[in-house]
């Protein structure tokens, strides 16, 4: 937890993605680079159901799942780059 913190709450470069899962889902991550990879400090799983789930070193996981401990490669992982005011929107539902 500790790692995640320090990561978000030191941040001065920040990154945006979504990506739609199989199942109708929409994801939504906030990463951070650090030593060379991109960290995800934020993560928001937006169901096709409308149920919102939300995970940073606040709340790393639940019964739902949790924030990733890997780090992310957008190009291998089909991330879509999206503005930061559209992760914002998510996140603050």
């Amino acid at each position: 937890m500790a790692y995640f913190r320090a990561l978000d709450e030191n941040a001065t470069l920040r990154h945006h993605f979504r990506h739609a899962d199989g199942e109708g889902g929409l994801w939504y991550i906030e990463a951070v680079p650090d030593r060379g990879e991109l960290i995800v400090v934020k993560q928001a799983e937006l169901t096709s159901a409308g149920r919102l789930h939300r995970y940073s070193w606040e709340h790393l996981e639940d019964e739902h799942g949790g924030l990733t401990d890997q780090a992310i490669d957008p190009e291998d992982d089909s991330l879509g780059a999206i503005p930061a005011e559209e992760f914002q929107r998510v996140w603050t539902r």
